[in-house]
């Protein structure tokens, strides 16, 4: 699993110190050359846990609402410095996506690994599948609504999914 020369050339051209670099990766997640969207929202998990214990359900909205500002911000620029859009290093739309796909989970569970994990399946598979109209978005929505948008629709999904099941559940 090595870098791409393709995706080397395209590091190469980023101003690595500069912040939008790091939040549009994640902190560099979106530099691991296999599955970086996986690696992304993987490790959004703890920080939406960490957010999620220190502020509640309501805090993670808000944190929601400032990681999706600023991931339209972030992709902005990093498309602008690549001359690209939504380059596959770009895994902030991840992060928002898992996060609002922990939301019904977090709000019933708390910290149960195994809706936790499930909510990691359901959005990744959402997210990579892109049935409509995750899809739609992805293929016709240009620029960073394009970028952030499809992986907030597929984390909707996955929530509403996760919802219908605790409701059959209980």
């Amino acid at each position: 699993m090595f870098i791409k020369p393709s995706d080397l050339e395209i590091i190469k051209k980023l101003n690595i110190k500069a912040p939008h670099v790091w939040i549009a990766t994640w902190f560099g997640f979106g530099f691991l050359p296999s599955a970086p969207g996986t690696w992304g929202s993987a490790a959004s998990i703890p920080v939406g846990l960490l957010i999620f214990f220190a502020f509640n359900l309501c805090g993670l909205m808000i944190g929601i609402a400032i990681i999706t500002a600023i991931g339209f911000w972030a992709s902005t620029k990093f498309d602008s410095d690549t001359n690209g859009h939504d380059n596959k290093m770009i895994v902030v739309d991840e992060v928002a996506g898992q996060w609002i796909t922990l939301l019904p989970v977090l709000y019933f569970n708390e910290m149960n690994v195994y809706w936790i994990l499930a909510a990691f399946i359901l959005f990744r598979l959402f997210d990579i599948m892109k049935p409509w109209p995750v899809s739609w978005i992805d293929n016709k929505v240009k620029g960073a609504a394009g970028v952030m948008g499809d992986d907030i629709m597929a984390g909707l999904m996955a929530a509403l999914c996760l919802l219908g099941v605790q409701y059959y559940a209980a």
